[in-house]
């Protein structure tokens, strides 16, 4: 496209080959001026977004000004950083500073934020751009808890960014209404169901069997069962240090007979020594799927839709918290032996509590019948 001087000094235009506006060709005006007398030139718009040669003329006026009293153009400001390279200074961040080696964030990074956001400047990513993203992840049937999930990382790099004063904007994320998520376990294991499955896991693995029954006799997760060491069992006091849990705080499990013995089969020679190891001698990193053979060879999960009530690994954890419950535990005490960051996440066992909300009820009617206030109704 060729450009045409307009009578506006310093205001040229140049009509577009392809691109029309209220059916004739879109004209885009340029403007041009001496910065430290080197001519510099710059594009001010197109007639579709409604800029004139008039207009060109007052913004080619304004830089002028500018010029004179020496701020700086437009152009010469820093450039928004790429998202692509936010995420990475993140994820080597992650490398070393989360659980699992931040694994879990470079896997949604990789599947579903990349391809959508690696190409723009942190300045061109829009809430809407968030919310087409939130409505995309749920049509693709992804969880709502793992769509959270991707919002979350976004958030987190897009927060790092500016925490690093590698950007000064506002993140687009801010107003966007997470999704509701109701992935809570629900279902757990009757001490029948528990004993069956003990009984047929050492016949696919002992090691998988030894880990089950760690998860269900002291509550511990996964990731806190590959993460022991030699040097985290106390067999003197019958307890299990737990250094590197979820949510940071390290706290003390305690051995029934059976994970005491369990453990003394599995002490490893060295005391930072990894407990559990693959067939290689290296750090499992993941419940084998052996698990989920073995689950369903029993048929708890036959018929199972809703995921609350599908019985996982993660299900031992919660079927030791349940129990404790039943057995009419106080609340407090299963919040520690969960490690548990706020009561909030421990109170969904109350409702397994009803001898206690009996007992208090039955207590309460014995105090009125001692202050002789129960009253006979005719």
């Amino acid at each position: 496209m060729k450009r045409a001087k307009t009578k506006y000094q310093g205001v040229y235009e140049r009509k577009s080959d392809s691109r029309t506006h209220n059916g004739k060709l879109d004209v885009c005006f340029d403007i041009t001026y001496k910065y430290y007398g080197k001519k510099v030139w710059e594009k001010a718009g197109w007639t579709s977004e409604g800029y004139t040669a008039k207009l060109a003329s007052q913004i080619r006026a304004e830089r002028l000004r500018n010029n004179r009293h020496g701020e700086e153009l437009p152009q010469q400001k820093k450039k928004a950083p790429y998202f692509k390279d936010i995420a990475a200074k993140y994820l080597e961040w992650a490398r070393d500073s989360k659980t699992r080696g931040g694994r879990d964030d470079i896997y949604r990074y990789r599947s579903h934020l990349s391809a959508r956001f690696d190409d723009k400047r942190l300045n061109e990513i829009s809430s809407f751009g968030i919310e087409r993203l939130k409505a995309d992840l749920m049509k693709e049937g992804l969880a709502p808890a793992t769509v959270k999930h991707c919002l979350v990382l976004f958030r987190q790099i897009f927060n790092k960014s500016i925490l690093w004063g590698m950007y000064k904007g506002e993140n687009p994320i801010n107003g966007v209404k997470m999704p509701t998520v109701q992935n809570q376990r629900q279902r757990f294991l009757s001490h029948e169901e528990a004993d069956l499955l003990l009984t047929e896991l050492p016949g696919t693995s002992k090691q998988l069997h030894d880990m089950a029954l760690l998860s269900l006799h002291c509550g511990l997760r996964a990731g806190e069962i590959f993460n022991l060491k030699g040097q985290d069992l106390d067999f003197e006091n019958e307890l299990i240090n737990i250094s590197d849990p979820k949510n940071k705080e390290t706290r003390k499990a305690y051995m029934t007979k059976a994970v005491k013995e369990m453990f003394l089969e599995h002490m490893p020679l060295l005391p930072d020594e990894y407990v559990f190891k693959d067939r290689t001698g290296i750090k499992i990193k993941a419940v084998s799927k052996s698990f989920r053979e073995v689950i369903q060879k029993l048929g708890f999960n036959k018929g199972v839709k809703d995921r609350r009530q599908r019985i996982t690994f993660h299900s031992l954890r919660h079927t030791f918290a349940s129990w404790l419950a039943l057995q009419g535990e106080q609340i407090l005490t299963i919040k520690e032996l969960l490690g548990h960051k706020s009561l909030g996440m421990t109170i969904k066992y109350a409702h397994l509590m009803p001898d206690q909300k009996r007992k208090a009820t039955l207590n309460l009617e014995k105090a009125f019948k001692r202050n002789g206030t129960v009253i006979a109704m005719k």
